[in-house]
């Protein structure tokens, strides 16, 4: 077994962490964390981020219930970005999307919308 991996939070307040469906391999969503943010990730098994437009850590699917169970947290070589493979309870994205990676940059959709955002948030 080898020693914890360094990770840039000394260098930034929070890093990229991109979310991967552990069976697809799917790219589902990019969001942000901190120490704390990864600690709750840890603790709980459930994937946890830090919204900057809010100041606030948050647990995805908290409010939806389209939770991320997360299988393995993986480290890139520079220690400044994460990977969390994941098994993605309902869509990944706000918008109701699987993945946040729905459109192509020209607009088309590409991706499947599996459920209506406003039947599950409050706004």
């Amino acid at each position: 077994m080898s020693d914890a991996v360094d990770l840039a939070f000394d260098e930034v307040e929070y890093i990229p962490a991109v979310a991967q469906d552990a069976s697809s391999g799917a790219v589902l969503m990019l969001a942000y964390v901190t120490p704390e943010a990864l600690e709750r990730t840890r603790e709980t098994g459930l994937a946890h981020y830090y919204s900057r437009s809010r100041d606030a850590l948050w647990q995805k699917g908290e409010s939806s219930g389209h939770v991320q169970h997360v299988e393995e947290i993986r480290v890139d070589c520079d220690g400044d970005a994460l990977l969390y493979l994941i098994d993605q309870e309902g869509g990944a994205c706000h918008t109701g999307y699987e993945s946040c990676f729905h459109r192509r940059l020209d607009g088309e959709v590409v991706g499947e919308q599996v459920f209506d955002p406003d039947a599950v948030y409050d706004d």
